[in-house]
């Protein structure tokens, strides 16, 4: 199996880290989604990463739905059997994905378009989508023990996204969520190779 991936991509990260915790053997393919390659559009065309292509050449797209497929082939070990606890884990999955979805916006809305036209309302807009699910997740941190789950990964990769793109604007107030990456670490140590 290939994960198409860019490392600054926290879906990326998040599918990459949750996959090699479960225990699903898949190659890492760094991907520019930019050229456009015909690896990636063959695979999914929407051209987005990442992209899971399984050894029989299916592929499967968007990260929830890779996550859902890992769960499936690795048994459950991402998401719990317990219909309640399931249901508490992927809210907090498209938590820390909405989160990453606003600061995409942010991102691109800067990348894209010159100074002059970088609509400061929607960037304003964004980022307070982005504070009520800090303020949120600060306040409602999950139990992290030895057994993840993929709300965890999710968690992981919305933080280290947050650390590569906005540095310093986020941990004030919120002690519990800047702290949290060191419990995930001792939990996961592994998560390290996934930053590159």
């Amino acid at each position: 199996m290939k994960i198409l991936y860019s490392p600054a991509s926290p879906y990326s990260n998040k599918v990459r880290m949750a996959a090699h915790y479960a225990g699903l053997s898949a190659e890492s393919v760094l991907t520019d989604t930019n050229a456009n390659p015909p690896s990636l559009i063959a695979s999914n065309p929407l051209g987005k990463i990442p992209t899971l292509v399984t050894d029989d050449g299916k592929s499967i797209y968007d990260s929830r739905a890779i996550l859902h497929f890992v769960d499936r082939e690795t048994k459950g070990k991402l998401y719990p059997r317990n219909p309640a606890k399931r249901t508490e884990v992927e809210i907090l999955e498209a938590l820390c994905d909405g989160i990453c979805d606003s600061l995409l916006a942010i991102v691109y809305e800067k990348r894209f378009h010159p100074p002059e036209k970088v609509h400061q309302p929607w960037i304003d807009r964004q980022w307070e989508k982005v504070v009520r699910g800090l303020d949120y997740l600060n306040a409602n941190l999950p139990k992290t023990a030895a057994k993840l789950h993929a709300g965890h990964f999710a968690l992981a990769a919305m933080l280290t996204y947050l650390e590569l793109r906005f540095t310093g604007e986020w941990q004030k107030g919120r002690l519990k969520l800047k702290n949290w990456p060191q419990k995930f670490q001792k939990a996961f140590p592994d998560h390290v190779k996934f930053r590159t």
